[in-house]
């Protein structure tokens, strides 16, 4: 196993937080505080996405990947199910 490098340390930091936004996404949707959320600018988040999918269905909310033109971003949206 090769040494983690300052670079490996900024790279999980950075999954880490932007996880943690769309984590208090999924949180505020399911109960209700806003029926629908978009996190936008994640530079990582196509490798966060699956994870995300799992919260979101383990909390019953939708999460929506919206891709743009920038091929290095993507905005997750998070969508209330059901009245």
């Amino acid at each position: 196993m090769e040494p983690r490098t300052p670079w490996d340390d900024a790279l999980r930091d950075q999954l880490d937080g932007e996880l943690r936004l769309v984590k208090e996404a999924i949180l505020l949707v399911a109960s209700r505080g806003a029926p629908c959320v978009t996190v936008a600018g994640l530079r990582l988040g196509e490798a966060i996405l699956d994870a995300t999918r799992r919260l979101g269905a383990d909390e019953g909310v939708r999460i929506v990947a919206l891709w743009g033109t920038d091929e290095g971003q993507v905005d997750i949206r998070v969508e209330a199910i059901g009245p």
